[in-house]
């Protein structure tokens, strides 16, 4: 008699997340196409107001706007997950990424501001100037889901502070520092993980899709690096995205 066994957990855990990671996807496009589907049914079978006809195009264009980012940050990761990782030979200058991603966060911040302008106070500090080698693809989108984050979580009269800087051991870290609501210690662990939120209805509230942070987890280890998160409730969070020194090229005066 032969007796075979055969460890089957990672194959389990891998189903259960592709089953949560179909069940997610799929719930999360259902609720923009309902909204869309019951907008346009109501324009096509009632007399409206050119006023509440231009009202329910808006929130329309806001669905739609949502399942657009949702199909972006899906394609991203795939991307990522199925592509080789980033070549040594790609060479960037941050100050350049980082007056991209600045433009970015000032625009989002007046988009969510009641006043239409900019009332968040948003500080971005470079100690010295840097090039560095990897995909600026994929670093500027890591950069940007932290530094967007912020912004979204962030009171209007609070402050989003965007530092790079190196470490002793000669590591380049960025942080993210905000002045919004924190976050508790048990939802730590679990903020990488895709679609998952600590209040869902405020994060659809900000526009987020519930993936920023699991892409710029997957960018940091593909540049062999890491996210690392510090966070109290009702102190804010910081944020940190740390890159090894052989990815920095040299500091230039």
């Amino acid at each position: 008699q032969l007796l075979l066994s055969r460890d089957v957990t990672a194959l389990a855990q891998a189903e259960a997340m592709r089953r949560d990671f179909v069940a997610n996807v799929s719930h999360e496009i259902r609720t923009p196409l309902t909204v869309l589907s019951g907008f346009i049914e109501t324009l096509q079978t009632l007399d409206l107001k050119p006023e509440d006809r231009v009202k329910f195009l808006d929130l329309m264009s806001t669905q739609a706007s949502r399942m657009q980012g949702l199909v972006n940050d899906l394609l991203t990761l795939s991307q990522l997950e199925g592509s080789p990782l980033p070549l040594m030979t790609e060479q960037f200058m941050l100050s350049e990424l980082m007056g991209a991603a600045e433009a970015e966060a000032k625009g989002l911040s007046v988009a969510n501001s009641v006043e239409g302008r900019l009332t968040q106070t948003l500080r971005f500090e470079m100690s010295q100037e840097w090039r560095l080698i990897g995909s600026r693809h994929e670093i500027y989108s890591a950069v940007t889901n932290l530094i967007n984050n912020a912004v979204r979580y962030t009171p209007q009269d609070g402050t989003v502070t965007c530092i790079w800087a190196q470490l002793p051991d000669q590591r380049l870290q960025f942080s993210v520092q905000d002045t919004g609501p924190g976050i508790a210690p048990e939802h730590l662990p679990r903020l990488t993980e895709r679609f998952y939120r600590v209040d869902r209805s405020r994060s659809r509230e900000s526009g987020g899709t519930g993936l920023g942070l699991a892409i710029t987890k997957h960018v940091a280890q593909r540049h062999g690096g890491a996210l690392r998160i510090e966070s109290q409730l009702g102190a804010g969070s910081t944020f940190m995205l740390v890159l090894p020194a052989s990815r920095r090229v040299q500091a230039l005066p």
